[in-house]
């Protein structure tokens, strides 16, 4: 079909039918949110919550990064069946998985590397680049999870889940650093940091509490791919035979427990989303299932879709939203030019001194930036979602 034949089709019919549109929401407002956390008007002046935690415990952005990985894992399990009743065999699913993980990848470092040089105020070189990052952590995760996926059952992968939080845990706690010792939380002299240290010396991220260090780093993704079983588990029981009601209760269930379980294990191993700590991952999948579980009611359960609407358009085109958001963000402060006072000026910072510092406190004139952020990313999901433009890999 013509994208261009749905251009007036009313906006009821533009969701294919039988698809779980609360996932959609719900991964809309995890890209949603991601966007806002990341573009305020300056980051000298930013709401509390909206930061992530300096290190040990954590604020509502620790929430998001974590929920869009159970969201992977949720759809994974949906998408595996669909496909295998398509007709579809294991070999054919793991090529398809290991093609988006590349291709996923890939944008990662092209948000790494944009734009190249090729603006005065971006230094670009190879031997700096960042290699770990949000969407190669997903790219990771992905493949890893999938694997297991298309290899086990429930059973199987709830094993696999616990394993990698043991371990990890075990590895954090037991295994000693060189200089260190062993069971050192802190940036410098934990396990994860002398890892990325060494292998990716060069390539970490440069905002990192130490040299170093990076928060999508190579230990720390083996709890995350724990993050998106979980997800694949949380799929298994939406696609089963229980009702709507008794699904959406199971998941708000399940998910307190977990809270409490993250809770407890603070006690012994703190939450902490840079290391992405076993009782962060327990913690962090509970508010997901907690959280999704007031989507399905409400939009499944209730039928009420109408305030959801700006989250599904976004969950429909969320990739696509997000490499988009990272390269207008970048462009946005490395667009410059000498001001007046002969003082470099960038786009982001003449946007926000012009058009938001004037309406409000710094804090919420920057908020006001990030809200316009996302409501501009916001019309061209919307321009998509209309035509029907849906943008996979």
């Amino acid at each position: 079909m013509n994208p261009d034949d749905q251009v007036r089709t009313p906006a009821k019919d533009m969701i294919p039918a039988g698809r779980l549109i609360s996932l959609d929401a719900f991964r809309g407002a995890t890209i949603a949110g991601m966007l806002l956390v990341n573009n305020p008007g300056t980051w000298s002046a930013v709401h509390p919550a909206l930061l992530h935690a300096p290190w040990h415990g954590w604020t509502p952005t620790d929430l998001v990064f974590p929920c869009f990985l159970w969201i992977m894992g949720v759809s994974l399990t949906i998408s595996f069946a669909r496909r295998r009743s398509d007709g579809a065999d294991r070999a054919e699913l793991f090529r398809h998985v290991l093609r988006r993980s590349v291709i996923i990848f890939g944008l990662g470092l092209l948000l790494a590397a944009f734009p190249f040089g090729l603006l005065s105020a971006h230094q670009f070189s190879f031997s700096t680049l960042r290699l770990p990052g949000v969407l190669q952590r997903i790219a990771l995760c992905y493949l890893a999870a999938a694997a297991i996926c298309l290899r086990t059952g429930p059973r199987g992968q709830a094993a696999w889940a616990g394993g990698l939080l043991a371990g990890y845990w075990a590895a954090l706690m037991l295994v000693p650093v060189p200089g260190y010792g062993a069971g050192v939380l802190a940036p410098q002299g934990n396990l994860a940091w002398w890892i990325d240290s060494h292998l990716l010396a060069g390539h970490t991220w440069a905002g990192a509490p130490v040299p170093g260090f990076d928060p999508e780093g190579i230990l720390s993704t083996f709890p995350a791919i724990a993050t998106v079983l979980a997800g694949a588990l949380s799929g298994a029981w939406l696609r089963g035979p229980a009702s709507a009601g008794r699904k959406t209760m199971g998941l708000f269930v399940g998910g307190l427990i977990l809270l409490a379980l993250g809770a407890a294990w603070h006690s012994w191993l703190p939450i902490n989303k840079s290391l992405w700590t076993s009782s962060y991952t327990v913690f962090m999948v509970g508010w997901a299932m907690v959280l999704f579980a007031a989507f399905h009611a409400l939009i499944d359960g209730r039928g009420w879709r109408s305030w959801a609407l700006p989250f599904t358009i976004y969950g429909m085109n969320a990739l696509a939203l997000f490499v988009l958001a990272g390269l207008t963000g970048r462009l946005l402060g490395l667009i410059r030019w000498t001001g007046a006072a002969v003082e470099q000026v960038s786009l982001k910072g003449w946007l926000y001194s012009t058009l938001f510092a004037p309406l409000a406190s710094p804090t919420n004139a920057s908020l006001l930036f990030a809200v316009a952020f996302v409501l501009g990313h916001l019309a061209v999901a919307w321009a998509l979602w209309r035509r029907g433009w849906f943008i996979k890999v």
